[in-house]
């Protein structure tokens, strides 16, 4: 093969490489604007809207009373999003307290990691029950309804029972740490996604591939590794982002339930009690709260990048 018959193709990847390229900085550019028009919006209905909200049923002499259909607009319901920003960078609780948003860093941290072991535990969990779904039709019948099933129950109140069961196995047997029923209810909304993704990958190759590795006697185990779990990236991917942001939801739910200090979820509390005297206050961790949720869908996305050649046809 000569230069001249390589030309067309190297032509044809540079051209799908800057098409690429441009999607991805047009993803990020329309990001960036939905960002802005949010903080816009706010604005916006921050100077129209009415400053005690507008209520329908209201008894005369009587607050709290009636319908609440569009929300309050005062300085200590919506302040700015100036003063949400300029709060970051004073003090936490007055006095020699760092800044608020050294204490957000280091609460968010914290809960980011907890949440890292809620994920890898969630993942571990979904995909060993994907791949006993797969393999064994039964099983797959028995246990999907209740893995569905299991996402309906009341995280608030599921929390309480995880943290009084370790409490239980500490008084006699190994210490059971706060933090590790905070990373069992992470895990516990990250292995769904996994699992219904494992599911769905696993039965994805095509019956003419299968039938290779049959012809060749492969068993399971090297059809599992050389043919299904390739085939399933593109399922695992968008199913290990939706885990990744369930298990931060999870662990700050978990840690607001429990009472667990140090996390970002008892600062949401915490913050949100001053809230009548420091209205700027408790939006430190909500922006903590978010960042978390982007440095953990990030870190799946650099996964991606890995396995960038495995991405074809990757479901939404």
């Amino acid at each position: 093969m000569t230069a001249t018959d390589t030309a067309p193709a190297t032509r044809v990847r540079r051209t799908a490489g800057r098409r690429t390229s441009e999607q991805r900085w047009r993803m990020v550019g329309w990001g960036v604007l939905g960002v802005l028009a949010v903080g816009v919006l706010w604005e916006v209905y921050k100077f129209l809207g009415p400053a005690e909200g507008f209520v329908v049923g209201a008894t005369a002499g009587e607050t709290g009373s009636g319908l609440m259909l569009l929300p309050r607009t005062n300085d200590r319901a919506m302040p700015h999003i100036w003063e949400m920003f300029s709060r970051l960078f004073q003090p936490t609780s007055g006095g020699d307290t760092p800044p608020l948003l050294t204490t957000v860093i280091g609460a968010a941290g914290l809960t980011l990691g907890i949440a890292a072991i809620g994920w890898l535990l969630g993942v571990l969990v979904g995909m060993l029950l994907g791949i006993v779904m797969q393999r064994w039709r039964l099983a797959e019948w028995g246990l999907l309804p209740w893995i569905v099933v299991s996402q309906t129950v009341p995280l608030i109140a599921f929390a309480p029972v995880v943290n009084a069961l370790g409490t239980q196995i500490a008084r006699g047997g190994p210490p059971w740490p706060q933090w590790l029923s905070v990373a069992i209810i992470a895990s516990y909304l990250a292995f769904f996604p996994v699992a219904v993704g494992a599911l769905r990958g696993l039965a994805a190759p095509d019956r003419i591939h299968l039938d290779l590795m049959r012809s060749y006697a492969a068993g399971y185990g090297p059809t599992l590794l050389r043919l299904r779990l390739p085939a399933a990236v593109p399922y695992l991917l968008p199913a290990l982002r939706l885990a990744a942001a369930n298990a931060v939801v999870g662990a700050v739910v978990a840690e607001v339930s429990i009472g667990m200090r140090g996390g970002i979820g008892r600062m949401l509390i915490q913050l949100a009690g001053q809230g009548s005297s420091d209205p700027s206050a408790p939006w430190g961790p909500t922006f903590g709260s978010i960042a978390m949720g982007l440095v953990a869908a990030g870190s799946v996305a650099i996964l991606g990048l890995v396995l960038a050649n495995y991405r074809r046809g990757e479901a939404t």
